[in-house]
């Protein structure tokens, strides 16, 4: 399959975003976190969509793939905000899938 390391990356922080939201909810004051989770979704779905087609070996992917490394990047920074571990680790998935966005497009 073409593209693995692209694909890994982002089903792996598509993952993670989705584990952030959910976690997210738990936290004791979930109003400061909205902003969090909204992220976390739309990160999620466009990541995960992305990989789908990639998987799919659709060629026009290119605009997903900035999509993706946009919201990537404002993710991480969401997350890199707060102090709870599963955000720290959607922050590092994001990142990653950042570099991943970024090195396919060259």
């Amino acid at each position: 399959m073409k593209n693995t390391k692209l694909i890994e990356a982002l089903n792996n922080c598509a993952m993670h975003c989705n584990y952030c939201a959910d976690a997210c909810l738990d936290e004791d004051h979930v109003k400061m976190m909205v902003n969090c989770i909204k992220t976390d979704i739309a990160c999620a779905e466009i990541c995960a969509t992305t990989a789908k087609l990639l998987a799919g070996n659709y060629e026009d992917v290119k605009s997903l793939v900035q999509a993706c490394l946009e919201i990537c990047k404002k993710c991480a920074e969401e997350c890199e905000q707060h102090d709870h571990q599963h955000c720290k680790d959607c922050a590092a998935a994001c990142r990653a899938c950042e570099a991943a966005c970024e090195a396919y497009l060259k």
